[in-house]
C-alpha cells in the first residue's frame, strides 16, 4: 500500500519531469532527424530547413533554462511530500520507506546521467 501510495504522490511529477527532460536533452542527431523527416514529409526548401533547425536548437536550450530555474521548487515539492508520508508512517515502516527513497533516488541520478544531467 505505502508503494503504491508513494506511486500516486510521486509518479506524476516524476512522469512529467522525464518527459520534459528527455525532449530537453535531445542529442543534436536526433533533431537533425527531426528535420530531416520534416523536410521528405514537408518538402522543405534549404532557406526552411535551416530555420527549422534554428527553432529546434532555440527550443532546447529554452527547455534546459526552464528546468534549471524549476529544479529547486521540484526538490522542495518532493522533500515536502516525503516528509508529510514520514509523518503518516510508524516507526517500523519509517526505515523501510527510507529505503524505497534511496532507491527511488539512485534510479533518479542514474536516468538523469543517461540523459546529460
Amino acid at each position: 500500500m505505502l508503494v503504491f501510495v508513494l506511486g500516486i504522490a510521486l509518479g506524476g511529477l516524476g512522469v512529467f519531469m522525464l518527459t520534459s527532460r528527455v525532449h530537453a536533452a535531445r542529442p543534436q542527431a536526433a533533431r537533425r532527424g527531426h528535420v530531416a523527416m520534416l523536410t521528405r514529409d514537408l518538402n522543405l526548401n534549404a532557406d526552411q530547413e535551416k530555420q527549422i533547425e534554428g527553432i529546434l536548437s532555440d527550443t532546447r536550450a529554452r527547455y534546459a533554462a526552464l528546468h534549471d530555474k524549476l529544479d529547486p521548487e521540484y526538490e522542495q515539492v518532493r522533500h515536502e511530500s516525503r516528509e508529510r508520508i514520514r509523518q503518516v508512517l510508524t516507526s517500523e515502516q519509517r526505515p523501510k520507506f527510507e529505503e524505497l527513497l534511496r532507491q527511488m533516488d539512485e534510479d533518479r541520478r542514474r536516468r538523469q546521467g543517461k540523459q546529460g544531467h
